[in-house]
Order: structure tokens, then C-alpha cells, then sequence
């Protein structure tokens, strides 16, 4: 089975993720999509909302697509997640399997610093999709990381989750930027400074 790794801290997930993840497998006839929230990625501070948090909203977000799934894996481990090392036991859980690790394009040329990468490369390939701003410039990486680097083309949507979680504190609206479970969870549990809302 072809499956794409979707990773990332997901503080919020917005339709940017969605839409890198469903290009990623349209572009490159993924089976299926895997979302894994990190606990602590080695190139961010530490999450705002909780690991448990994230999970709910991810969970709830992949829910309706039948090529969407969510592990929770790096939660459950803890500490700083290394990607290498999560694909390492990915491997050996899974041994059938043929893993694509998605990116954006910042991340793309920030490959070289990440840890175990030399051997990461062997494992696995990596799919950069593009980003406002960021242009994807293979030929500025080594040559054993530029040839195992796919490129995907998506609609530019200029949306991060650090402007996301600015908006909710200063109160303003982030409907139609995440998925409607994001939003409906975000809205309930008065999470990034947001006045909760009561149940139904």
C-alpha cells in the first residue's frame, strides 16, 4: 500500500493541511493519507493546545474522507519527534507498505538539517507541496535529498496556524479557515483564548 504521512504539530489544522494532504494523493496515487500530530518537532516551540487537543481536532477533521486517517503515534511517545525515528517503527509495524513523507516548501529546504536524514532518504520519499512565498528549489539541495523529492502543485492558500491562533485571541473569526470540526471544537472548548461555547 502507497501511504502518504501527513506530519505536523496541527495547532490548529486548517484547510491548508487538508488541501496539501488530498493533493499529495491525487498527484501521486496514494492509497491512503496518515495524519500524525507531533508532540514536540524539533524546529517549534512546544504546541499551545495540549497533544490530546490536537488529536480531537485532527481525528475530527479526517473523520468524513474515506483515504484519511490519524495516527498518534508521536503523542503517545512523547518528547521531541524525530521523524526518522517514527518512520522507523512505521517500517517495521508495516512492513508492506511504501511510505511518502509530506511536506510543505519550507520544509523541503530545510531537509538537510533534519536528523537521520541521510538514512531517511533511503527509506522513504518525500512529497513537497507548494506555499505562498516559498518557492520550491530542488536544485538547492544535495543530490541524494533532490532525487527523492516529488513535487505537488496546489492552490496557494496564505493560511498558517500561528495566524490562526493570533485571529481566535484577538477574537476574530476563523470560520471557513479549518475544517468545520476544527472550528466547532475550537468554538466549544474556548481553545487560543476563544470564548467557549455551550453545547447544543
Amino acid at each position: 500500500m502507497r501511504v502518504g504521512i501527513m506530519g505536523g504539530t496541527f495547532d490548529p489544522l486548517h484547510i491548508g493541511h487538508m488541501m496539501a494532504a488530498e493533493t499529495a494523493r491525487e498527484s501521486y496515487a496514494l492509497e491512503e493519507v496518515w495524519f500524525m500530530p507531533s508532540h514536540i518537532p524539533p524546529h517549534k516551540h512546544e504546541a499551545g493546545a495540549s497533544g490530546e487537543e490536537r488529536l480531537a481536532m485532527v481525528e475530527g477533521a479526517v473523520r468524513d474522507h474515506a483515504a484519511f486517517g490519524i495516527l498518534d503515534l508521536e503523542i503517545a511517545r512523547g518528547g521531541v519527534s524525530y521523524t526518522f525515528e517514527t518512520i522507523t517503527v512505521l517500517q517495521e509495524e508495516y512492513p508492506e507498505h511504501e511510505f511518502f513523507f509530506i511536506v510543505g516548501a519550507d520544509m523541503v529546504q530545510y531537509l538537510p538539517k533534519w536528523h537521520g536524514i541521510e538514512e531517511l532518504v533511503r527509506r522513504l520519499t518525500f512529497i513537497g507541496v507548494g506555499r505562498p512565498g516559498t518557492p520550491l528549489d530542488l536544485a538547492a539541495l544535495p543530490g541524494f535529498i533532490a532525487e527523492k523529492v516529488l513535487l505537488a502543485d496546489m492552490p496557494l492558500v496564505d493560511i498558517s496556524s500561528t495566524m490562526l491562533r493570533a485571529r481566535a485571541a484577538e477574537g476574530k473569526s476563523i470560520r471557513y479557515m479549518v475544517p468545520d470540526a476544527v472550528y466547532d471544537y475550537v468554538q466549544r472548548s474556548g481553545l487560543y483564548g476563544t470564548q467557549p461555547r455551550s453545547a447544543d
